[in-house]
């Protein structure tokens, strides 16, 4: 049964068409879309659309490179197969499958190539789309606006997630994403009790959040406090967003919310004496660390 020389080589593709499987199933594991945790709607940013768009092209580029080894030795693979059952070796058919894996490794490297180019233009339109968005954002925040927020401004030797300055003070906030776990009835258990030094979830506790966001409002206090040459009102703020906060053993000094109506709450929130000229250099200190860190950090080469 000649057949059988040109059936039975097939067994030796198993392992590389689970491989490829493999692939095929994680070809979205790079999709930086995210939902809100309050409502599960899409969050949306400038240039959405080419973020999809770039998460895609990565994706093409993540499954083109590693489909393109796989698919490259399945001739090689075959015909090794061929040599074990054939009685004759046929030196034309090994020749086929040369030229053969030549042309699969000239079509995956144009798919590569054309990946890398489509990326490269797709992050130049999201850049432009980007900084186009900023300058825009000054139309509702601009410079002089009292209400001014930054994000992931670097401390000493981490980085705090946000800064709000409003005209009632500076609130340092911090961010920690958990996730409820489900009790025996499937139901979903988001309590967490806040206590002094240590978040109570159900099933375990915490105490490095609440360390953390003080850490993050000493610093800040110090820094702002020689910056603007005075002292500066600061509160830290600890959000766990999909929980509900219990801060009846809380103490006074931090604020530990859910998210929800967080503008409004900032908004109404008072925390001293802060008068214009001290709320004025502390934006302008904010800008320029933020600016001063961004710099170092295009300058810095690249590992």
């Amino acid at each position: 049964m000649a057949w059988l020389e040109y059936l039975l080589p097939l067994i030796f593709l198993f392992p590389l068409g689970a491989t490829a499987v493999i692939v095929i199933a994680l070809r979205n594991l790079h999709d930086a879309r995210v939902r809100s945790p309050f409502d599960a709607h899409p969050l949306r940013e400038p240039g959405q659309v080419l973020r999809d768009r770039l998460d895609r092209a990565f994706a093409s580029l993540f499954l083109n490179g590693a489909l393109g080894p796989i698919v490259t030795m399945a001739p090689l693979v075959y015909g090794m197969g061929r040599m074990i059952f054939a009685n004759e070796q046929n030196w034309i058919e090994w020749t086929l499958y040369g030229l053969l894996c030549t042309a699969l490794v000239l079509v995956f490297c144009f798919l590569l190539i054309r990946d890398f180019q489509r990326i490269r233009r797709l992050k130049l339109g999201l850049a432009c789309e980007l900084a186009v968005g900023q300058e825009l954002e000054r139309l509702i925040h601009p410079d002089a606006h009292p209400y001014h927020v930054f994000h992931d401004i670097p401390a000493d030797t981490y980085t705090i997630d946000h800064i709000a300055v409003t005209p009632h003070g500076v609130f340092v906030i911090e961010t920690r994403a958990r996730t409820p776990p489900f009790d025996a009835s499937g139901q979903e258990q988001n309590q967490v009790a806040v206590e002094r030094e240590r978040l109570r979830f159900p099933g375990w506790s915490e105490r490095v959040p609440l360390r953390k966001t003080r850490q993050a409002v000493q610093w800040l206090r110090h820094w702002l406090a020689r910056e603007c040459q005075g002292e500066v009102p600061i509160r830290g703020v600890l959000v766990l967003p999909g929980w509900e906060i219990d801060t009846s053993h809380a103490a006074g000094d931090l604020l530990v919310v859910s998210g929800e109506g967080l503008a409004d709450l900032l908004d109404t929130m008072s925390l001293g004496r802060f008068n214009e000229q001290a709320h004025d250099r502390a934006i302008r200190a904010l800008m320029t660390r933020s600016t001063l860190m961004e710099s170092r950090d295009l300058q810095r080469p690249s590992v």
